[in-house]
């Protein structure tokens, strides 16, 4: 089929205004959160789940792969799609189509954005438990390709433990339906299968996820650390009271001076690290942890201990955590985001192996990561510009994930794999293993079509094309 008559029958299908062909416009599809860029053929933009339907079919009958898109906060290149793919985006379906107060679920469209669900339910008295730091930007159906923690995922789990049911458009246009209306489904899990797939199995047009009470009582810690070590001495301890708090992140002495120069949350300049805790539950509960956790946190060379007063110093200080990604932009142009996992009691012994890469690569790398959990996210800021620089970030990167795997942790805990971090998967799973799951995403989606070159290093790879400032910097041929 002529790439016309193509771009055509879309417009067919969801109207003039709804497919986007032109090369300036594309611009801002080129990408996502990650530093890799590929321009797609086009980008069409549905109205609802039989114009998605039909536009898969069509594809699928032109043999033309397809990516679909939430809203680009991605930061794994999951969203990247290959030369002459299509784009599905998702804006136009952004609706809470039902909020269930007796049975707490809510009904929505993929382009919802993950706070405004969580804003609107709450004012029937429940809430949208996983909260990414893009929670202000980012979908719910990204969410689900992603399987998308955040903070208080270590209590409440990440995006696949809140989501039930969902409608789904397989690659050839088929529309199923996966798990259920009731919080248990017969049969195989094949919703708690879809997500995390990336984009590979199909795509979600409606999705059910369940909601949770707002908590009686919160009460938000900072703690207030000299170094590093100590910080992850008192999360261990935290944990060895046997306590699991909603949320525990740490935040070292980078990450601060970053977030104080756009913004006054709370944290001190001269801190080597904080710890921002946050305990949920009956007040009578939450008062009796309060001082179990304070003692774990003084008896482990806290230099100060604040709890939060009022509702407004609680959002000050998650304002502060949430914009860190941001700030990092005051302290250089460019960043690139490592997402590992290690067993908690390995944390110290992971961040030693973090500060000796920033030194032999000459990287500044900032940590603020979900330390409960031991989900790092290690940030290499720089200068694209530099000529070198983005090969010594990729290199950093990679001697990350290899010390991520030889502690016993794993190569994500909520950005995905995507292009970025394909080529470590060997580091963590045989090939057998791999195998096993590609047989699993062609039972989904048999012809590869949808997101393709993603997840395994022997998938269907294609280069991106990098950032311009590195093709300035002469950083590729």
């Amino acid at each position: 089929m002529r790439s016309s008559d193509f771009l055509e029958e879309l417009r067919a299908i969801v109207g003039e205004d709804y497919v986007i062909d032109h090369r300036e416009d594309l611009l801002v599809y080129e990408y996502d959160g990650s530093v890799d860029r590929s321009m797609p053929r086009a980008v069409v933009l549905p109205a609802n789940t039989d114009e998605v339907s039909q536009i898969m079919a069509l594809a699928y009958e032109a043999g033309i792969t397809v990516v679909g898109r939430g809203s680009g906060t991605g930061l794994s290149g999951g969203a990247i799609t290959p030369p002459d793919g299509l784009q599905i985006a998702f804006p136009r379906m952004n609706r809470i189509l039902e909020v269930d107060s007796i049975n707490q679920t809510a009904l929505v469209e993929p382009g919802v954005i993950n706070l405004d669900l969580d804003n609107h339910v709450r004012r029937f008295g429940m809430r949208y438990a996983p909260d990414p730091s893009s929670q202000r930007a980012c979908s719910l159906g990204g969410n689900i390709a992603e399987n998308a923690g955040g903070p208080h995922c270590l209590a409440y789990g990440a995006t696949t433990n809140h989501v039930i049911g969902m409608e789904v458009v397989l690659e050839d246009g088929e529309i199923v339906n996966l798990g259920s209306q009731a919080r248990e489904a017969s049969g195989y899990d094949l919703r708690g299968a879809f997500v995390g797939s990336e984009g590979t199995f199909g795509i979600a047009t409606k999705i059910l996820v369940r909601l949770l009470p707002t908590p009686e009582s919160v009460r938000t810690f900072l703690g207030i650390f000299p170094d590093i070590d100590s910080a992850c001495t008192a999360v261990s301890a935290v944990i060895g009271y046997g306590i699991v708090p909603a949320a525990l992140e740490m935040i070292d002495a980078l990450s601060i001076k970053a977030v104080q120069n756009v913004t006054d949350a709370g944290y001190p300049n001269d801190a080597g690290a904080v710890l921002l805790i946050e305990l949920e539950g009956l007040r009578e509960e939450v008062e009796e942890v309060t001082k179990e956790v304070e003692s774990a946190l003084w008896d482990t060379g806290a230099a100060d201990v604040r709890i939060a007063e009022d509702d407004a110093e609680r959002e000050r200080l998650w304002v502060g955590r949430k914009t860190a990604f941001g700030a990092f932009g005051t302290i250089a142009p460019n960043y690139y985001l490592v997402d590992g996992v290690v067993p908690r009691t390995r944390l110290t012994q992971m961040l030693r192996k973090v500060n000796e890469v920033s030194e032999r690569y000459g990287i500044t790398i900032a940590n603020v990561f979900h330390a409960g959990d031991g989900n790092l996210h290690p940030c290499m800021l720089f200068d694209a510009r530099e000529p070198g620089i983005m090969d010594n970030a990729m290199a950093a990167a990679a001697e990350l994930m290899e010390e991520c795997a030889a502690l016993g942790g794993t190569l994500s805990g909520e950005h995905g794999i995507g292009l970025e971090k394909k080529q470590f998967m060997p580091l963590v799973y045989a090939d057998e293993d791999m195998a096993a799951m590609q047989r699993v995403r062609e039972a989904f989606a048999p012809q590869n079509r949808l997101n393709p070159g993603k997840i395994f290093p022997d998938g269907s790879y294609y280069r991106p094309a990098p950032h311009p400032a590195a093709h300035a910097a002469g950083l590729y041929a």
